[in-house]
């Protein structure tokens, strides 16, 4: 389902925007839909009235929990989603009270890095559907206040999907724009979509590496963009809407670890308006690539910080249970073999 086609269902019954909002939010909130100081009976048309017990019905049916993953800090959680068709997403509940969501089944982008791209796509994520994934959390964590798009999927290969969804939530959801994190490899596409929007969103750019060629190899199927251009096209769209650009940097042993790296982290971002976000591999069965011990990543991020450029070291939740992003859909799909993907690393 799609927000439009649920505006359309409600227009059809009588509604008007003020209506459609109050309704909306009805959902986002998980209220109730009786009582409360504002009842709805003498201010909804009879027929949307009426039909709303079977709407929300519908709504609340568009994900399923098939299973969830608690993470050993009793907080995180993993949750493998149903969707209507049989397909499945993953959500994360995050700490400080924010949630990772899915915006495709699969990922045509192939980092080869991450299970998720393993498969290919497989079908986009609908804005409702996305949504939904907002509403479960919430429902799990009332104090929820950050929503990143940084699940399975790539958001710029969904775009209007997503940014209906950033509309909705940034408009009746209650999150400032600035707690909605839009999450890409880089596209010129979303960033002429982030500077039109009306909701604009907080930007993550997945860089993982300076090195153009190297990073043809790490994420073969993203827009052929030099670093320094994405970097560019980032930092000024952080300027414009005020929000600092979270640079995102999956670390791997070997492969994008070394000096030379380290030096172009420092020529690419010192001076720009971001932080990075250094976070080591998530290791995943069928994946060649191995995490760097801690102390080798906190030694990385320090010595970045101490050279000008704001790095902050985070774990991935899931590590405990084999949940990196990806890994509990492909673990619940018996019998599907995971591509190997083979990277050139230094000195391996």
């Amino acid at each position: 389902m799609l927000i439009s086609d649920l505006r359309q269902r409600l227009r059809a019954l009588g509604a008007n925007p003020a209506h459609e909002s109050r309704v909306l939010r009805l959902w986002l909130h998980s209220l109730p839909l009786t009582g409360g100081k504002r009842p709805l009976e003498g201010w909804l048309p009879k027929a949307v009235l009426e039909a709303l017990p079977g709407l929300m019905a519908d709504l609340d049916g568009l994900v399923a929990l098939r299973s969830e993953h608690p993470g050993s800090d009793g907080v995180s959680a993993r949750l493998l989603l149903g969707l209507t068709d049989g397909q499945t997403v993953e959500t994360v509940l995050l700490p400080r009270d924010g949630v990772c969501v899915s915006s495709q089944v699969g990922c045509a982008v192939g980092c080869a890095f991450c299970m998720t791209g393993t498969e290919g796509l497989i079908r986009q994520v609908g804005s409702a559907e996305i949504v939904a994934q907002v509403v479960m959390a919430r429902r799990k964590n009332a104090r929820l206040k950050k929503v990143v798009f940084m699940g399975m999927g790539e958001p710029s290969h969904n775009l209007a999907n997503v940014m209906d969804a950033i509309t909705l939530l940034g408009r009746e959801g209650g999150f400032a724009h600035k707690q909605l994190v839009f999450s890409t490899v880089g596209d010129e596409r979303a960033f002429a979509a982030l500077n039109a929007a009306e909701v604009k969103p907080a930007l993550a750019l997945s860089l993982h590496t300076s090195d153009a060629d190297k990073r043809a190899e790490l994420l073969p199927r993203a827009p052929r963009i030099a670093p320094q251009d994405l970097v560019d096209a980032a930092d000024a769209y952080a300027r414009a809407s005020g929000y600092p650009i979270q640079y995102q940097w999956t670390l791997l042993d070997g492969v994008n670890d070394g000096p030379e790296e380290l030096d172009g982290i420092v020529r690419l971002l010192q001076g720009r308006y971001g932080l990075l976000n250094m976070i080591p591999f998530n290791s995943a069965p069928g994946l060649p690539f191995m995490r760097p011990s801690w102390d080798r990543a906190r030694a990385i991020a320090a010595e970045l910080s101490r050279r000008g450029v704001l790095t902050k070291l985070r774990d991935s939740a899931g590590q405990e249970v084999d949940g990196g992003c990806g890994q509990l859909r492909a673990r619940e799909a018996v019998g599907r073999p995971a591509k190997v993907v083979r990277i050139h690393a230094p000195g391996r």
